[in-house]
């Protein structure tokens, strides 16, 4: 049959058979021909393959595993089937399929030198990079006109305005479960009231600014990763500078301002928006009149407790601007260092952010701000 292999097993001396091979050794034909053989429980003393027409590196490689397994002959091979023959037999080998395993107490040691080393590295590429932005705003302050306005305008709508509606409805339910899961626990001592003081101080003071980090990282954050890192990918970063283009100055200072910016408006927003959602419970399941509500806040929650928030929502939009773009700066490789990337920024953001947060709420304590 074309393109197929033909085969025959012919009776050899003392005992032995002859197999007799024809056709095609194909990698399309040959399977079929070596689940047979394979069957073949008797002992192969010669492989004739004079009748054989075209052998590409399958079929020459599945006759060489043949004649290993049975000690055989090949004969009348032609000169392309011998060198082929001959490139399989060095391809051959009996090396283990899996590496060693490494005993655990020479494995842990070696993973742990491996994140030390690797964490000295990022620690210098992050110096490296705060300098390169330092530099950028020298590069700035010494020639105004050099400042991307639009690209802080654009960003300034990517982080802050397209951000509203997510950040309004998470604050708002944040806001009501405050209140009710307050009130629950209140109520036990008689004390359903100071409701107002917990949603008011809690809200302002804490969970609005860090939720709202929280949800920038996740979403700005991310962003700012992917953008960066994809330019990169395609050549972009590199094109710039060729022509004279610094991209600190015009893709990574842009976010920062931006994010740094719009966090102190998102956190505040975030806050009243809270409050409302506090308010809106209040008069749903407390009694106690909406705007009543409002006016008890203003009366229960210090001045200072406004300023913590709004000190603090900067530094957590610098931190997670500076986040994002860090690790999109490093994307090199291939497409899916953009992916790992992505979730080192949002990773190392949040956790920047909730330790800034437990150092701000020690020292806004020790200053009389608690």
């Amino acid at each position: 049959m074309y393109g197929a292999v033909t085969y025959s097993l012919e009776d050899a001396e003392a005992g032995t058979t002859r197999l007799v091979l024809g056709g095609q050794l194909l990698v399309s034909s040959v399977g079929p021909f070596e689940q047979e053989i394979d069957r073949f429980d008797g002992e192969i003393a010669e492989i004739d393959l004079s009748g054989v027409d075209e052998m590409d590196t399958t079929g020459a490689w599945v006759v060489s595993r043949l004649a290993n397994q049975h000690s055989s002959t090949i004969t009348g091979a032609s000169e392309t089937a011998t060198h082929l023959l001959k490139a399989v037999e060095v391809a051959g080998g009996d090396g283990e399929l899996c590496p060693p395993v490494v005993p655990v107490w020479e494995r842990v040691p070696l993973a742990l030198g491996e994140k030390v080393y690797a964490a000295r590295g990022g620690m210098l590429g992050v110096v490296s990079f705060l300098g390169a932005i330092l530099v950028g705003f020298g590069s700035i302050i010494r020639k105004p006109s050099s400042m991307p306005f639009r690209a802080v305008v654009r960003q300034m709508e990517m982080v802050g305005v397209s951000a509203l509606p997510i950040i309004g409805l998470m604050s708002f339910l944040i806001g009501i479960v405050i209140a009710q899961q307050g009130a629950v626990q209140l109520q036990q001592f008689g004390a359903e009231t100071l409701t107002v003081n917990l949603v008011g101080r809690i809200t302002l003071r804490e969970l609005g600014v860090l939720m709202t980090a929280i949800m920038v990282a996740g979403r700005s954050g991310s962003a700012f990763a992917a953008q960066i890192g994809t330019m990169k990918l395609t050549e972009e970063v590199d094109a710039m500078r060729t022509i004279g283009i610094s991209p600190i100055v015009q893709l990574v200072i842009p976010r920062i301002l931006a994010c740094t910016f719009m966090m102190i408006l998102l956190g505040f927003y975030s806050s009243i928006v809270g409050i409302i959602g506090g308010a809106v419970i209040g008069q749903v399941a407390l009694g106690i009149p909406f705007f009543t509500f409002l006016e008890r806040i203003q009366e229960v929650v210090p001045l200072h407790d406004v300023w913590v928030g709004l000190v603090k929502a900067p530094v957590f939009g610098l931190i997670v601007a500076l986040a994002g773009c860090y690790h999109g700066m490093q994307v090199k490789g291939n497409s899916e260092e953009v992916g790992i990337r992505t979730t080192m920024a949002v990773v190392s953001a949040i956790f920047a952010v909730i330790v800034l947060d437990a150092f701000f709420a020690v020292f806004f304590t020790e200053v009389g701000w608690g």
